[in-house]
């Protein structure tokens, strides 16, 4: 749904210069630019964000800041947990993963959450940028699995008697095969459907019932992030184990 069913902001100054930008790539290959540039927007975010973390951390600075609700602290909230997360799942390889599960995480949960504020579409709502955030993981998932386990990690492919091998073979490749999908498909059908119907709703009722339906999108937008980061989670714990 573009950015111009909310009316009453869809000439701010933001709108207009992602609108420009995306006019100049759209000459490429007559892609919608829009998902690209609020993708790009929330990179840039997320790249500010880092920075700002990084500088309080900076030099021998290694404990919470006395105040509870800054910047820094609810960063290091949400790392902490997630890495607490991802160690009940994965043991001892959870630091080693957590640089690629937060950022796609916490990337994603931005690009969600996008969605909610009226003037800007959810780069998730369309279907290459979940596509692109699927490849990265599967892709990932069988680099770490080669990586870990050499030729052996064919075996994660076979089954346990050799007679099965070609039949569960086939059967593993389109498994495997169908985490893209699932991956990708989930995420902008959710999302994709959320934001449709607040646009629906912001442009029949302007007034207090969105509000309702923002808020619903702000927890959907939660729950689809977290739902991507778990399957993540558990597809990359699974190339590291060994087949049996």
């Amino acid at each position: 749904m573009a950015s111009e069913t909310f009316i009453f902001l869809d000439h701010t100054p933001v709108h207009d210069a992602l609108e420009k930008a995306g006019d100049g790539l759209s000459r490429f290959g007559g892609l919608d630019p829009s998902p690209v540039m609020h993708a790009a927007l929330v990179s840039g975010l997320l790249i500010i964000l880092a920075i700002v973390v990084n500088r309080f951390y900076s030099g021998d600075r290694r404990y919470p800041d006395e105040k509870i609700w800054t910047l820094p602290n609810l960063m290091e909230l949400m790392v902490s947990g997630l890495l607490g997360f991802m160690q009940n799942l994965m043991g001892k390889h959870a630091r080693t993963f957590l640089p690629l599960i937060g950022t796609t995480g916490i990337f994603i949960l931005l690009m969600n959450l996008l969605g909610t504020v009226p003037g800007f579409d959810p780069p998730t709502g369309n279907l290459n940028t979940t596509l692109a955030c699927a490849i990265v993981i599967v892709f990932a998932t069988h680099y770490v699995g080669v990586r870990t386990h050499g030729v052996k990690y064919i075996k994660h492919f076979l089954g346990p008697v050799w007679w099965l091998y070609p039949f569960m073979f086939i059967i593993e490749l389109i498994g495997h095969s169908a985490r893209l999908l699932s991956l990708s498909f989930r995420l902008f059908g959710n999302m994709f459907g959320d934001h449709m119907v607040l646009a629906i709703f912001m442009g029949m009722i302007p007034l207090l019932v969105p509000v309702i339906f923002m808020g619903l999108g702000v927890f959907v937008s939660c729950v689809q992030a977290f739902v991507f980061t778990l399957l993540s989670i558990l597809y990359l714990s699974g190339a590291v184990e060994e087949a049996h």
